[in-house]
């Protein structure tokens, strides 16, 4: 019975904390990219990766959080990009915090995809009013000074007239729907000859369209998978688990298959248990080199 109390307590302890202040403590991971290829005007470019918002879980608009958006500014980023679900069920959500994203700041510019829970196909709506949403979704990314990418891409160029892709695909997950379109989203980059980068919310489209040279892209940016919300990550010891490695092999932090990257950005929000136990929000600066 001591035991049982004992670790029904720890456990119990665990989650209070996780909703209280674990979903607040922000994280920077910091990460260097290797890349063949990759021009001399884009080596040392600093992009900050954030993804899986989920505006719509936080009531009202936290200090923690406001000041975690602010903090993205002081890590100078070149390029900000965001990897999908801006919110939870409706664009409604992602209203008031138009002004805060629109004084994130990158001299390259900001780009966003779509995440399975921007098309406000969860929850209950009237007809037409998930496409409402999803229209007004699109509005606010260009309002918050986002270039929203679907299935498409733009070339990033420097002054001397070198260039690398950017792409971004509509969400395409073994389960949460195929919507993106890859071949779409590459058609006219000329990706087979310059440093590409794609942003695409499911690491599993990584797996499945991307890598074993499958499409010509150098560094996938995702999302999705939270961690799970929960695990143990304790970087001086190499332990980085949590239970989603169950259903994603690739979850979270930076994997590498031959030349190809992909980064799983652990998110920045929380979703359904509103806390984080071990797997703190991330904010993401990765350096190419």
């Amino acid at each position: 019975n001591y035991i049982g109390a004992g670790v029904a307590s720890i456990a119990f302890s665990g989650l209070l904390y996780g909703v209280v202040q674990g979903k607040y403590d922000y994280r920077v991971e910091n990460i260097k990219v290797r890349l063949q290829n990759l021009p001399n005007a884009f080596k040392g470019l600093r992009i900050v990766q954030i993804s899986d918002a989920h505006l719509g879980s936080f009531v009202g608009k936290p200090k923690q959080v406001l000041e975690a958006l602010k903090s993205i500014n002081d890590l100078k980023p070149d390029l900000i990009l965001f990897t999908g679900d801006l919110v939870n069920m409706n664009s409604s959500e992602a209203e008031p915090w138009i002004e805060e994203f629109a004084n994130l700041k990158a001299p390259r510019g900001k780009f966003s995809i779509m995440g399975n829970h921007d098309y406000a196909e969860y929850g209950e709506f009237e007809p037409g009013e998930s496409e409402a949403s999803v229209r007004r979704l699109h509005e606010i990314h260009a309002e918050m000074g986002f270039q929203l990418l679907l299935d498409e891409h733009v070339h990033l160029e420097s002054k001397e007239g070198s260039k690398i892709v950017l792409a971004g695909v509509e969400n395409w997950g073994r389960n949460f729907g195929k919507k993106g379109d890859l071949k779409k989203a590459l058609s006219g980059s000329d990706c087979e000859n310059l440093t590409t980068l794609l942003m695409s919310h499911d690491p599993n489209h990584f797996e499945d369209e991307v890598m074993d040279g499958l499409a010509p892209v150098d560094l996938t940016l995702s999302g999705h998978t939270h961690g799970m919300q929960m695990g143990i990550k304790i970087d001086f010891l190499g332990i980085n688990y949590s239970p989603v490695s169950m259903i994603y092999k690739r979850w979270g932090g930076l994997y590498k298959e031959g030349e190809q990257y992909l980064h799983v950005n652990r998110g920045f929000g929380v979703l359904a248990f509103r806390g984080r136990v071990g797997m703190p929000p991330e904010i993401t600066v990765i350096e190419l080199t």
